[in-house]
């Protein structure tokens, strides 16, 4: 009976300290997050008939919101765009710069907000089949949606074809559906074992 209560309060001291931490802190969790999510793009799979590959970062930016919190895991994931734009070769492949699939980064920075805001304050959304549903919708509705944008932006205007939309999703969407979900619920299982079941957001 002693173990599951010392983890537990180790989780709740673990969060509550990252809730309280100071501001070099934070930045330095953010440009940590922010590391393990150019890690994981390295973790890809090249499809021949698309220009988005299937990688592993996507189970980053899901976590992101639900361990930095509210702002910071958005935060993190706006510095990896940003150097990565800059510069910093840890995109997919060790690529950097404005591509096919830069919309993408856009929803991942909305990803993390929404699951940080959510997560932080309501422990009721901690469960399994809450944060499983709010990932999901995060990774297919808040990614998929600038990056289906911008990817039909980038083919019709950079790379001079004419794409409609059908095709877009079909490029874009369609062939990473069933492993977002798993990715989703890898994330949310991730989340479930690592968060404290009460509030750690008090004063």
């Amino acid at each position: 009976m002693q173990i599951p209560v010392a983890l537990h309060q180790t989780k709740y001291e673990v969060f509550r300290w990252r809730y309280h931490a100071s501001l070099a802190w934070k930045i330095t969790l953010a440009l940590l997050m922010a590391g393990l999510t150019g890690l994981l793009a390295q973790v890809r799979f090249v499809l021949p008939f698309t220009p988005v590959p299937i990688t592993g970062q996507t189970f980053a930016v899901l976590l992101a919101g639900v361990l930095l919190g509210r702002k910071w895991g958005g935060i993190s994931l706006a510095i990896y765009a940003a150097l990565g734009i800059a510069g910093v070769p840890w995109f997919n492949g060790g690529s950097s710069g404005l591509s096919a699939t830069a919309g993408y980064l856009i929803g991942f920075v909305l990803a993390a907000l929404l699951l940080g805001y959510v997560t932080d304050d309501n422990p009721k959304f901690r469960s399994f089949g809450a944060m499983f549903g709010l990932m999901l919708f995060a990774s297919l509705v808040l990614v998929y949606i600038p990056g289906l944008l911008w990817l039909g932006f980038w083919l019709n205007m950079v790379k001079g074809s004419t794409t409609g939309i059908l095709t877009v999703v079909s490029l874009g969407a369609l062939p990473f559906i069933a492993g977002d979900t798993l990715k989703a619920g890898l994330a949310a299982a991730t989340a479930r074992i690592i968060t404290p079941k009460g509030s750690f957001t008090d004063k």
